[in-house]
């Protein structure tokens, strides 16, 4: 199990990079309009849950100041889950916020834990 140990920074990075582009994508349909042809209202809250995803998970997924812009987005998907998904009921499966309680949480474990070895900013 020691042969595993060593690939355990590269997983760390991986798991950062996918979530960054996973939330960016967002942010890009969001406030870009690709793929889908219109955005939600400027101005809304959707709106301006797009901007931290469209600039914030940039940064994730490069690896630059992701300890900050993890923990401001993990908030932000803490946020769209009370506001957005848990008035509609207590289980996730059943209000769709399974994907914003996961966010959540990675973000928060990625603002402890930083960017890993492949990133912009990589601690040594």
């Amino acid at each position: 199990m020691q042969n595993i140990e060593k690939f355990r920074p590269y997983a760390l990075s991986l798991l950062r990079i996918v979530t960054g582009l996973v939330i960016f994508s967002y942010g890009v349909q969001k406030i870009l309009g690709f793929p889908a042809a219109e955005g939600p209202p400027v101005g809304s809250m959707a709106w301006i849950a797009g901007i931290f995803e469209l600039i914030l998970g940039f940064l994730v997924l490069i690896g630059f100041k992701t300890r900050i812009a993890a923990f401001i987005l993990s908030g932000v998907m803490a946020f769209a889950y009370f506001m957005a998904h848990g008035p509609q009921g207590f289980f996730p499966a059943q209000n769709g916020g399974v994907a914003a309680i996961l966010f959540c949480f990675i973000f928060l474990y990625l603002s402890v834990a930083g960017p890993g070895p492949l990133s912009v900013d990589r601690e040594a």
